[in-house]
């Protein structure tokens, strides 16, 4: 089955501020966010930096082909190590830059990366602000990554961005967080066709305390493919934060697993929506490695 991972990020360090507070790496996976110690990253990371080639090593173990790399603003502008990404490894990673005007836009694009991601559930001005920027994406065929909040205004905003720019290719993330009263609305903007859809990053972190195998998780996957077709969803780990509790295996292999999913929709899901979303190419087929335990 061709796995590929929508939603995932990648850093060097962190080391910048959000709502005053402060997000800065330490050692052993560790990181202050929001002015709190957290484990950001898994405890053998011990030098706090997320990097693609440790990625790859899990992304070839849990036989992961291609993997779409976005930002957030804890953790601060990537930029510059994700076009040094983007060159390095072209055939297993789609990097989106960070930009916030037409300017900005110009130059992730020229950098050659893919798209730009917006963490729009931490922006607080209006999104239609950006309308600029994303006729430019369209004109040159980026992708936007966009993440909302529970937010009735913002999820008009962005229903108006998508008529406004027909042919821009916008994926919503974090499956339109399912564990909120606006879930179905954020669901419903992929009913614009086979320009918008929905990827799960993070959905095991929000339902983190009922754990593997994520009983609810499916549900949502079932309810959002009764509204707008299994065909508008795509899988996503958000990794690495969600690997501080489970496998990056375990991030997909619980849907690999249900029985309330057909075949056909798990492939769908977990890669082939993804393939022809982003017009991806020469997904690489990664051998089973078996582990020394079996």
């Amino acid at each position: 089955m061709m796995i590929i991972d929508a939603h995932s990020h990648l850093w060097l360090r962190q080391d910048t501020t959000v709502d005053g507070k402060r997000i800065k790496t330490l050692r052993n996976g560790r990181s202050i966010f929001m002015d709190e110690e957290v484990q950001m990253l898994p405890p053998f990371m011990i030098d706090g930096r997320n990097t693609a080639e440790v990625f790859l090593s899990n992304m070839d173990y849990a036989r992961v082909g291609v993997a779409v790399v976005v930002q957030e603003l804890i953790d601060g502008c990537q930029n510059e190590y994700l076009t040094q990404v983007q060159k390095t490894y072209p055939d297993r990673f789609l990097c989106m830059g960070m930009a916030w005007n037409e300017e900005e836009a110009r130059a992730v694009a020229d950098a050659g990366l893919r798209g730009i991601a917006i963490p729009g559930h931490r922006v607080k001005e209006s999104l239609l602000k950006l309308m600029p920027m994303f006729k430019l994406m369209e004109s040159r065929d980026m992708i936007l990554s966009m993440c909302l909040g529970d937010d009735e205004r913002q999820i008009a905003e962005m229903s108006e961005i998508i008529e406004e720019c027909p042919r821009l290719r916008v994926a919503i993330g974090h499956f339109g967080m399912p564990t909120t009263k606006t879930f179905r609305k954020q669901v419903m903007l992929a009913r614009y066709g086979n320009k918008v859809m929905i990827e799960s990053g993070g959905i095991t972190w929000l339902y983190n305390t009922e754990f593997y195998p994520y009983p609810t998780a499916i549900r949502k996957i079932r309810e959002a493919a009764d509204w707008v077709g299994m065909d508008r969803l795509m899988w996503g780990s958000d990794y690495p934060r969600t690997i501080t509790a489970i496998t990056y295996k375990m991030s997909y292999s619980f849907v690999e697993q249900t029985p309330y999913m057909a075949e056909s929709e798990k492939r769908m899901f977990l890669g082939e929506n993804a393939y022809y979303f982003y017009g991806f190419e020469n997904v690489p087929e990664l051998p089973y490695i078996k582990n020394m335990s079996e």
